[in-house]
């Protein structure tokens, strides 16, 4: 009888990341943070942690793993699930959204924009950037989505792209009109005073 292994799953995969935290496992969260800045399997200390998970892939989605491995050791803050359940979107995006919300930089949204235009191949070092921002600045990442999002980035129809920009101009439009429907409902100064007057 031939034996045939079970596929493992992203979540799989992701688990294994966060359980390495949890287990306070230093040594190999350090192994992963060596694939920073190389290709994808280049730093043979990362394969331990990372092999099992795409043994049945092609190079070109196992690639996403290695890099979102070595990605969470340099930054280890998720989504709760709390925030995963409340929210729509806990993209990139969303998490970009956050970070503009803290720092309303313009540069914030330039690094963005350009990581929305990078091709496959430029992926590894915008990414690094971005998750080397949203760290400095404690913003929490969905890495089970954006591992799952990497493995369709070059879709011809960009419906991850266009999902992160949804979520990052989305959470900005949402925060505009909170804003005008508070500044619209409060009384003015002029109405207040005249009230006053009358009484």
């Amino acid at each position: 009888m031939e034996i045939t292994s079970k596929p493992r799953s992203p979540e799989q995969f992701i688990y294994s990341l966060q359980n390495l935290v949890k287990t306070e496992n230093r040594a190999a969260l350090a192994a992963l943070r060596r694939g920073l800045g190389k290709t994808p399997g280049e730093a043979g200390e990362t394969h331990r942690y990372i092999a099992y998970y795409i043994a049945d892939l092609p190079d070109t989605k196992a690639d996403n793993y290695y890099l979102v491995g070595s990605l969470f050791a340099l930054h280890q803050i998720s989504w709760n699930k709390e925030e995963s359940l409340t929210l729509q979107k806990t993209n990139l995006g969303a998490s970009f959204a956050k970070l503009k919300e803290k720092s309303d930089s313009e540069s914030i949204e330039k690094r963005f924009v350009a990581l929305l235009n990078s091709h496959q191949e430029d992926l590894p070092s915008h990414l690094r950037h971005a998750v080397s921002l949203l760290k400095s600045n404690e913003i929490a990442i969905d890495w089970l989505r954006l591992l799952k999002d990497l493995q369709q980035w070059a879709n011809d129809d960009r419906q991850v792209q266009r999902n992160w920009a949804r979520a990052f101009w989305g959470a900005k439009a949402a925060n505009e009109t909170d804003e005008t429907d508070k500044t619209q409902n409060q009384p003015s100064t002029e109405t207040e005073s005249s009230t006053k007057s009358e009484n």
